[in-house]
């Protein structure tokens, strides 16, 4: 279960404790996902908006994150830079 934070225009008390709470919801939320191997993935606030950059080893893990971030800060917050590759030797 993932929990939705408010994606409004007020997104905290002005001091960005408001999206420092949703990046690290973020995190947890990567980090807790079954099959999801999140530990090259990096979280940043840019904005009003979440920022998902790093890589995974799978395309379909890619999707994967977005998909859970999107569940926890909105469809409109998220902005992904995520890339997929292939460990050496494969």
């Amino acid at each position: 279960m993932v929990l939705l934070f408010q994606a409004s225009d007020d997104r905290g008390d002005g001091n960005g404790h408001g999206m420092a709470s949703a990046r690290a919801a973020v995190e947890s939320a990567l980090r807790m996902a079954g099959g999801l191997d999140a530990r090259e993935i990096e979280i940043a606030v840019l904005g009003p908006y979440i920022v998902l950059d790093g890589f995974v080893l799978r395309k379909e893990d890619v999707a994967r994150a977005v998909e859970i971030a999107e569940q926890v800060v909105g469809r409109e917050y998220v902005h992904c830079r995520i890339l997929s590759r292939v460990p050496d030797g494969q």
